[in-house]
C-alpha cells in the first residue's frame, strides 16, 4: 500500500521540512531511505510522524492507481496487502483510507500483515525488495527512491507501467 498506492514519502518530507525548517526532497534521498539522510537525532521525529493517528489518513493517492486498480480488478482477483504490523497504530487509518480511495476493493480483500511471504498469490507489487525476496510468486518492484539500485525484480515506475504489464 505505502509507496505503491499511497504516497507516504511526500507526507513524511512535508512534516519533516515543516518541523525542522529544511527543504529535504526525494532527490536528496536517491538510493537511500529517509533514515540514512537525516541526522540520527531526528529519527525520533520520523517515528513520531509515522505513529501519529492522522499520518496514514492524509496520504495522497499515487497517480493513476484507482483507475488501474479498477481495471485490474475486472480481470484478476486483487488483494491489497500492507505490512501494517510495522506501524500498528496505522490499521484504522489505512482501512479508512482504502475505503475512501478504493471503495471498489472489498474489505475481504485487504490483508494487514508483517511478512508478505504468507501471501499465496501469483504476483506481488511492492516497493520493498525485502518483501519480494520472501514472496513465493513473481515479485514486481514498484519504483521508489530507496530501491533504485535493486535489479532483482521486474520494475514498474508507476501505475501506467503496471497497466502495461498486466492489461495490455
Amino acid at each position: 500500500m505505502d509507496e505503491v498506492m499511497a504516497d507516504a514519502v511526500a507526507e513524511n518530507l512535508k512534516r519533516y521540512n515543516l518541523e525542522f525548517g529544511e527543504t529535504l526532497s526525494v532527490a536528496d534521498m536517491d538510493g537511500k531511505a529517509i533514515w540514512e539522510v537525516i541526522q540520527p537525532s531526528r529519527h525520533e521525529a520520523i517515528e513520531r510522524f509515522l505513529m501519529s493517528e492522522d499520518f496514514f489518513a492524509v496520504l495522497d493517492v499515487m497517480p493513476d492507481a484507482p483507475r488501474v486498480m479498477r481495471a485490474l480488478q475486472a480481470k484478476y482477483e486483487v488483494f491489497i496487502a500492507s505490512a501494517a504490523m510495522e506501524v500498528p497504530t496505522s490499521f484504522a487509518a489505512k482501512y479508512e483510507w482504502l475505503g475512501r480511495h478504493f471503495p471498489f476493493i472489498s474489505p475481504a480483500n485487504i490483508v494487514f500483515c508483517g511478512d508478505k511471504s504468507i501471501l499465496q498469490a501469483d504476483f506481488l507489487i511492492d516497493d520493498n525488495p525485502r518483501q519480494l525476496r520472501r514472496f513465493q510468486g513473481q515479485g514486481v518492484l514498484f519504483h521508489s527512491h530507496h530501491n533504485v539500485a535493486c535489479e532483482e525484480f521486474p520494475r514498474v515506475r508507476n501505475w501506467v507501467d503496471v497497466e502495461k504489464m498486466f492489461l495490455k
